[in-house]
Formats: structure tokens, sequence, C-alpha cells
């Protein structure tokens, strides 16, 4: 277990070395509290923690890069004060490009099962999946002020 604590906080001190810095990001401070989270509820070995760790962190980074992409994209969408200034197409192709990137989304989270599932044992890949689930409530709960669930 105390293997597990020391990469646990290995793979971790970056995001919490952002999060602690002056003007440091709320998504680094998120994501150091759930790499914490979920190094509390999958409890790794540390063989599993080597594996885990890495493909997580490439996960991360590759949906955020997805979402700094959509982000850029919508800008123009959100300057448009009434969609009646927009045509027909026009309309249409600011929601099939919303569709596009939500299935780029889902392919990549499919992509990653598939490396989590062929690389560890499926209850461990069923553990990360109800913790995300939980991380989620738990955020909400946090930042709504509400009462965990």
């Amino acid at each position: 277990m105390k293997h597990i604590i020391i990469i646990a906080l290995f793979f971790s001190l970056p995001f919490f070395a952002l999060a602690q810095r002056p003007g440091g990001d709320r998504g680094d401070e998120i994501e150091a509290y759930k790499i914490a989270f979920l190094t509390q509820k999958l409890d790794l070995s540390p063989e599993e923690a080597k594996i885990f760790w890495p493909i997580y962190t490439s996960w991360q980074k590759q949906q955020s890069d997805l979402r700094k992409e959509r982000q850029q994209k919508m800008i123009s969408f959100r300057k448009i004060t009434e969609i009646e200034e927009l045509s027909d197409s026009e309309v249409q192709t600011l929601i099939q490009n919303d569709f596009a990137m939500r299935q780029r989304e889902l392919n990549l989270d499919v992509i990653y099962y598939r490396k989590l599932k062929t690389s560890l044992p499926i209850k461990i890949v069923g553990k990360f999946y109800r913790a995300q689930e939980a991380f989620k409530r738990e955020l909400l709960n946090k930042y709504r002020g509400g009462r965990p669930q």
C-alpha cells in the first residue's frame, strides 16, 4: 500500500504544483483532487499503478486537447447574438460540427477503454469507471455546497 501511495504521489505532484502556484487554474486543482480520489478508490498494486497512470495521463491530455478545440470552434457560435442571423445551412453545419466533436470524444473514450481492459483486470477497469462517476457527483456537491450522496 505504501508503494501505491508513493507512485500515485509521483504522478500527481505536477498537478499539485500547478494547483499551488499563484493564480493557479481551477482545472489543475480539480485534476489534482481527481487523482487523489482515484488513487484512494482504485487501490492499485504498484504493478497496476505503473500500467494505469500513464494510460490515464495520456487519455486526459487527449481529452483536454479535444476540449480546447471544441472551445475554439464554439467561440464564433457564441459571438452570434441571434440564431436568425444565420442561414439554415450555417445552423445545420454548427450542429453537425458539434455532433462530430462529441463523436470524436466518444471514439477517444472507446480507444482508452480498450487500452485499459487489455492492460488491467476488467474489475479494476470497472472500479475506475465507477470512481469517475462518484468523483463527478462529489465534485458537483463540493462546488454547489451540497451534501455528499
